[in-house]
C-alpha cells in the first residue's frame, strides 16, 4: 500500500504542471511514462466507486489507483491490475465480478475482487497514444541515424533498405497521433534523457529534442547492445540537453589542430607535387579526432597508446599526432638520399614510429608507438592488439588502464577484409582481450574506384562491430566540433566498459587514390561535387570567426607560424646525414644489443642443462602439483609414462619440449604459447593444462610450478583462426626480446589462411623496417611449399638471414632450438617443422646425454653407422630432413644398404648449412647426391635445397631426387593409395642404377 501511495504522490505534480496550462483542464494521467489530459475518467470512476464491492472506495481514491496502474502495472495490487485490465476490455462498470479464494489479508479488501467492467471507448486511445509517444521516442533511438546529416557531400551514398524512416513531425501518424497531438504534454519515459531536468514536455519539444540528438551531424547506432546500463549511458551523453558544448578555448586548439592537419598537406603538395603520399584531403578532421581521443586517455590515466592504420593520412598522424620530426619525414621524399643504417627500406606511407613526449592538455608523459604496415590495410589490426596485450601483460595492467590501442580504417578495407572480423573476435578472450579499442574509421564512401553499393552487403561499413557489441557512432567529418565530441565519448566508452567501440568519421577523398589518380573517370558525380566543396579548415575558421571565437589575425599568425616550421625542417631535410631507417623504429628493444655499452658477441652459449635440472622439470611434468585434484585415467597413464622415461633418462617430443620450457622459466624467460587447442596438443601429446574431473573449470598447470621464483607461462587456446592469432602473436613478440611467444598451427598447411602475416611481416620485416623477432611457429606436418629465404656467406650467417627454419627429427634438437632461441644474442623469427607420427614414434626419443651441458642445436646431423667404417665404399647419400628419416632408415635396413648408403638428415633448412654439408660430400667422394623427401616435388623443399647442394660441391656432381611427382594437392586422402606413393619413391632412393629424374 504505501509503494501505491508514492507511486501516486509521484504523479501529483504532473496535475499542477498542467492546471498551470488551463485552469480548467483535467488531471493529466500517465499511461506507460506519457500523459494525456483525462476528463472522461471522472465520471467513469465515479460510477466505479459507487460499486457495492469497493466499500464505498472514493472517485478519488480510484482516479490515483488508475494513475499508479497506468504508470507501472505492477505498482498495484493484482486485483486493482485485473480491475483496469478488464475495463479496457469494454465490460461496464460492476458489470460481473467473481470473489478469488483468500489470499490472506491483501491489501485494501480488495483481495476477494475479480471485476469485470466496460471502458468507455476513449479509454484504449488513451493508452495507445501513451505507447505511440514510447514507440516514437524509441524510433529515434534505433533509426534515427539514417536521416541525420552524416555525409559532408549530401550525395547519399549509404544504401538503407527501402521501408521508410517515419521519423519527423509530418510522421507522427505512422505512430497513431496526429498533429493535434504536438502541443500536447507527455511524460518522458525512463529511458530517455532530453528532457534535461524536465520530466514532461509537449510532443513537438520531444521530436524537436530527439532530433537534435540524433539526427545532426552525429549518428549513434548503439540499441543493438543487450546491456541496460551501457545503453543508459549512451543516451546519457547525446540527449541531454546542451551536452556538445566547448570552451573557447577548447575551440582555439580544435582550429590549431586543423590548420596543421590542412597546411601539412598543403605543404606536401607544394613541396613534392608529382609524388605519391596518400594525403588526408577531404578528412583532416582525423588529426583532431585522433588528439582528442588521445588527450582524454591520457585524463584517464593511460600512458601507452599503440596504433595501426593504413597508407592514407599515415605521413599527417606521424607529423602531427606522433610528433615525429618533419625533416625526418620530408628527407624521405629526396630519392637521391640512402639509409645510413642496414635495411631495404618501404614506402615513407608504410613507416612506423615509437615516440614518448608530454601531453600537453594533460601534462602528462604518453608513448605512441604507430606499427609499420605494408599493403595489406587491415593486416596490422592483430599485431597492434598483440603489442598492446604484451605491454599490458608487462606493466602488469590487468584491466588495461595504463596501456591501450588504436585502430584507424577504411571504409572499404573495415568491411572487406576477414582479419577485422577474426580481430573482433578476440576482444573478448581472456588471454587476447586488450580492454577495448578504439576504432575510428576513415569513411571515404568509396573504396579506390568501387562503389559502396558493390563493396559491400551491409549499410554501414562498420556494421562488422555490431558482432561484440560495440557502439558505433557516425559523424560528419566536416563537422570538427561533432568530431571532437563523439571522439571525447569514445574515450569514455573505453575508460569505463573497456570494451571496443567505433568512431565512423564519414568524409570523403579529395584527389583520388593516390595523389596521381584520376578519379573522374569512374565517379565523375562525386567528385563535382568534390570540387565544389569548401575545405573543412574554411568552413570552421568562418564559423569561428563570425562566432568571434578568433580573430583574423590570430587566425592568419597561427598559419603562417606552422608554414614556418615546415619550411626550416624541409631545409634541413636535406642533409645527407639524417636518413636513417632506425629512426623509424615501432617497436625498440633498448638495451637487449649491447652489454655495458658494447654490442653483444656473435657467440652462442651451451644450450645443453644439468641432468639433475632435466630430472626436476620431468617429474614436474609427470605430476599433478595440486592436491585434491582429479585427472582423467588415462592421463594417469601417460603422466606415469612420462615418469618412466625420466628414470630411463630419454624423452620423447612432447617431454623435449617440457624441458626446454621448464628451463626456460626457470631463467627468467616468460613464455607465451597460443593456438588452437595447444593446451592439450591436436594430437593429445602436450596436456600442459590438466582438467579437474569433478569440478567445472578448475585447471591446474604444472609448468608454472617448476620453480618459486619462475617466470610466468602463458598457454592458451586460440578461436579458430590463423591470420588473426598469428597476427597477436607477432604483436605480442615485438614487445619485448626477453620472452619466448609461440604459434601452433592445428595443421602445418593451416598457416595458409595466416599468409599475409608471413610474407609482409615475419620474412621481410627486418629488411623493410630494421625489426626483429623472435617469434616461433610450430607448423606440424611440415607438407609447406615454397621457402623464401635470403642467405650470406658469412659467419654471421644465422645473424644475416631473415628467419630459421628447422625440420627436427630428434626431441634433443627441438629442444635444443628452443632455448637457442632465446640463449641467442639477436632475435629471428623460427619455423618448426614439427611432426605428428615422430610424437610417439619409438625411435624418436633422444638419450639426456644429447641434452647436458655442452650439448648444442645440430643444423646437421650425420649417419653414424657402419658406413662411417669405409666412407669410400659408400655409393650413396641420402640428404633428407625430419620425420621421412625414419622411413629411410626402415627400408635401408631391410634392404641390407647399410654400407653403401648414407642417410644425412639436414635439421636446419635456412640458414643452409653450407660447411656442414660439404663436409659431408667430401667425406664420400665417390657417392652419388640424393635429394629425398616425403612431400610432393612442386610443394616441398626440393627446389629450395637442390641449388644449394650444387653449389656446395661446385656442381662436380649432379644432385637426384627421389620423391612423389608433382601435384596440386598435398595428399592423396587415401591410404592405400598414400603407401603405394610412399613405397614408390622409397625404392627410387635405394635403386643405385636407375633414378626417375636426374636433375
Amino acid at each position: 500500500m504505501q509503494r501505491l501511495r508514492t507511486t501516486v504522490a509521484r504523479l501529483r505534480p504532473i496535475t499542477a504542471t498542467q492546471t498551470a496550462k488551463s485552469q480548467s483542464q483535467a488531471r493529466p494521467t500517465a499511461v506507460g511514462g506519457a500523459l494525456r489530459t483525462f476528463e472522461p475518467m471522472r465520471s467513469y470512476t465515479a460510477s466505479v466507486s459507487a460499486e457495492p464491492f469497493l466499500n464505498g472506495t472514493s472517485s478519488n481514491y480510484v482516479e490515483e489507483m488508475y494513475y499508479a496502474w497506468l504508470e507501472n502495472p505492477r505498482s498495484v495490487h493484482k486485483s486493482w491490475d485485473i480491475f483496469f485490465r478488464n475495463a479496457n476490455t469494454g465490460a461496464s462498470p460492476g458489470a460481473a465480478y467473481q470473489s478469488p479464494p483468500p489470499l490472506g489479508g491483501a491489501a485494501l479488501g480488495l483481495a476477494n475482487a475479480q471485476v469485470m467492467v466496460r471502458a468507455q471507448p476513449n479509454v484504449e486511445k488513451l493508452v495507445e497514444d501513451h505507447l505511440a509517444v514510447q514507440s516514437l521516442v524509441r524510433a529515434y533511438q534505433v533509426r534515427g541515424h539514417h536521416i541525420a546529416k552524416l555525409d559532408p557531400l549530401d550525395i547519399g551514398v549509404i544504401d538503407f533498405d527501402e521501408s521508410p524512416v517515419m521519423l519527423g513531425l509530418k510522421k507522427v501518424g505512422f505512430y497513431g497521433l496526429d498533429e493535434s497531438d504536438l502541443d500536447k504534454v507527455f511524460r518522458l519515459p525512463t529511458s530517455t534523457f532530453i528532457g534535461g531536468s524536465e520530466s514532461v514536455l509537449p510532443l513537438r519539444e520531444i521530436i524537436s529534442r530527439l532530433e537534435m540528438a540524433y539526427c545532426q551531424s552525429i549518428g549513434v547506432e548503439f540499441m543493438f547492445i543487450n546491456d541496460l546500463e551501457q545503453c543508459q549511458w549512451i543516451r546519457q551523453k547525446f540527449e541531454r540537453p546542451g551536452v556538445m558544448q566547448f570552451t573557447l578555448e577548447e575551440k582555439r586548439t580544435l582550429l590549431t589542430r586543423m590548420v596543421r592537419s590542412t597546411k601539412f598537406e598543403e605543404f606536401l603538395q607544394r613541396k613534392w607535387s608529382s609524388e605519391k603520399r596518400f594525403g588526408l584531403e577531404g578528412c583532416e578532421s582525423l588529426i583532431p579526432a585522433l588528439k582528442t581521443i588521445i588527450d582524454k586517455s591520457s585524463m584517464n590515466g593511460v600512458e601507452s597508446i599503440i596504433m595501426g592504420m593504413p597508407h592514407r593520412g599515415r605521413l599527417n598522424v606521424l607529423a602531427n599526432v606522433i610528433r615525429k620530426e618533419l625533416d625526418q619525414i620530408f628527407c624521405q621524399f629526396d630519392s637521391k638520399l640512402e639509409a645510413a643504417d642496414e635495411g631495404s627500406g618501404d614506402v615513407k606511407y608504410h613507416l612506423g614510429m615509437w615516440h614518448r613526449r608530454i601531453n600537453r592538455v594533460t601534462d602528462r608523459n604518453i608513448t605512441l608507438s604507430l606499427m609499420a604496415n605494408p599493403s595489406h590495410l587491415e593486416a596490422v589490426d592483430p599485431v597492434v592488439q598483440g603489442k598492446t596485450k604484451a605491454e599490458q601483460f608487462y606493466c602488469g595492467d590487468t584491466e588495461g588502464k595504463r596501456v591501450m590501442s588504436i585502430l584507424i580504417h577504411g571504409d572499404a578495407a573495415f568491411a572487406g577484409q576477414g582479419v577485422v572480423y577474426e580481430t573482433f573476435h578476440l576482444s573478448d578472450l581472456p588471454s587476447y582481450t586488450t580492454h577495448g579499442t578504439v576504432h575510428v574509421v576513415v569513411n571515404n564512401q568509396i573504396g579506390f574506384t568501387t562503389d559502396p553499393r558493390v563493396a559491400r552487403s551491409s549499410s554501414y561499413p562498420t556494421d562488422v562491430a555490431k558482432v561484440v557489441n560495440a557502439p558505433i557512432f557516425h559523424v560528419n567529418a566536416d563537422d570538427p566540433e561533432a568530431v571532437m565530441y563523439v571522439c571525447n565519448v569514445a574515450a569514455e566508452w573505453r575508460a569505463t566498459f573497456h570494451k571496443d567501440v567505433v568512431v565512423d568519421l564519414v568524409c570523403y577523398r579529395r584527389n583520388g587514390h593516390n595523389e596521381m589518380d584520376e578519379p573522374m573517370f569512374t565517379q565523375p558525380l562525386m567528385y563535382k561535387q568534390i570540387k565544389k566543396q569548401k575545405g573543412v579548415l574554411q568552413k570552421y575558421s568562418e564559423k569561428l570567426l563570425a562566432e568571434g571565437a578568433v580573430s583574423r589575425q590570430d587566425y592568419e599568425e597561427e598559419i603562417a607560424k606552422y608554414d614556418k616550421i615546415c619550411e626550416e625542417a624541409h631545409a634541413r631535410s636535406k642533409d645527407k646525414k639524417i636518413l636513417h631507417i632506425k629512426h623509424w623504429l615501432d617497436s625498440p628493444w633498448p638495451g637487449f644489443f649491447n652489454v655495458d655499452g658494447q654490442p653483444k658477441t656473435m657467440t652462442s652459449l651451451s644450450t645443453g642443462l644439468p641432468e639433475e635440472e632435466l630430472v626436476h622439470i620431468g617429474y614436474i611434468a609427470s605430476s599433478v602439483p595440486v592436491e585434491d585434484f582429479t585427472i582423467h585415467r588415462g592421463l594417469s597413464r601417460i603422466l606415469k609414462g612420462r615418469a618412466v622415461m625420466v628414470g630411463q633418462r630419454v624423452c620423447d617430443w612432447a617431454l623435449g619440449e617440457y624441458m626446454a620450457f621448464g628451463s626456460l622459466l626457470k631463467e627468467g624467460t616468460h613464455i607465451r604459447l597460443s593456438g588452437q587447442d595447444v593446451e592439450r596438443g591436436t594430437f593429445s601429446h602436450r596436456h600442459h593444462v590438466l582438467h579437474d574431473q569433478k569440478i567445472d573449470r578448475r585447471i591446474c598447470i604444472p609448468m608454472n610450478h617448476v620453480s618459486p621464483n619462475q617466470a610466468p607461462y602463458t598457454v592458451c587456446n586460440s578461436s579458430l583462426s590463423e591470420y588473426g592469432v598469428l597476427g597477436f602473436e607477432l604483436g605480442f613478440a615485438m614487445a619485448s626480446p626477453n620472452a619466448l611467444v609461440l604459434w601452433e598451427a592445428q595443421f602445418g598447411d593451416f598457416h595458409n589462411t595466416a599468409q599475409c602475416i608471413i610474407d609482409q611481416f615475419i620474412c621481410p620485416g627486418q629488411a623493410k623496417w630494421v625489426r626483429q623477432n623472435g617469434i616461433v611457429l610450430l607448423l606440424p606436418h611440415g607438407m609447406e611449399g615454397m621457402i623464401f629465404s635470403a642467405e650470406e656467406f658469412a659467419v654471421r650467417q644465422l645473424y644475416d638471414c631473415n628467419w630459421i627454419i628447422v625440420n627436427c627429427s630428434t626431441p634433443a634438437n627441438y629442444f635444443h632450438v628452443l632455448r637457442r632461441q632465446i640463449l641467442q644474442p639477436f632475435r629471428k623469427p623460427l619455423i618448426v617443422f614439427t611432426p605428428k607420427s615422430l610424437l610417439r614414434h619409438p625411435e624418436a626419443k633422444s638419450s639426456f646425454d644429447d641434452m647436458l651441458p655442452g650439448t648444442h642445436f645440430q643444423r646437421l646431423i650425420p649417419d653414424s653407422g657402419p658406413v662411417c667404417e669405409k666412407p669410400e665404399g659408400v655409393k650413396r647419400i641420402v640428404f633428407c630432413t625430419g620425420k621421412v628419416y625414419y622411413e629411410l632408415t626402415r627400408e635401408r635396413n631391410n634392404r641390407g644398404n647399410d654400407d653403401t648408403v648414407a642417410i644425412t638428415r639436414i635439421e636446419q633448412l635456412s640458414p643452409f648449412p653450407f660447411d656442414q654439408v660439404k663436409v659431408e660430400t667430401d667425406r664420400y667422394p665417390n657417392a652419388d647426391l640424393v635429394w629425398c623427401q616425403e612431400e610432393h616435388k612442386n610443394q616441398g623443399y626440393y627446389d629450395y635445397v637442390k641449388p644449394r647442394l650444387r653449389t656446395t660441391v661446385d656442381r662436380t656432381r649432379p644432385v637426384w631426387y627421389a620423391g612423389r611427382g608433382p601435384a596440386a594437392a598435398p595428399a592423396t586422402g587415401n591410404k592405400a593409395a598414400h603407401l603405394v606413393e610412399l613405397q614408390r619413391f622409397l625404392d627410387t632412393a635405394f635403386n643405385l642404377d636407375a633414378f626417375t629424374e636426374q636433375s
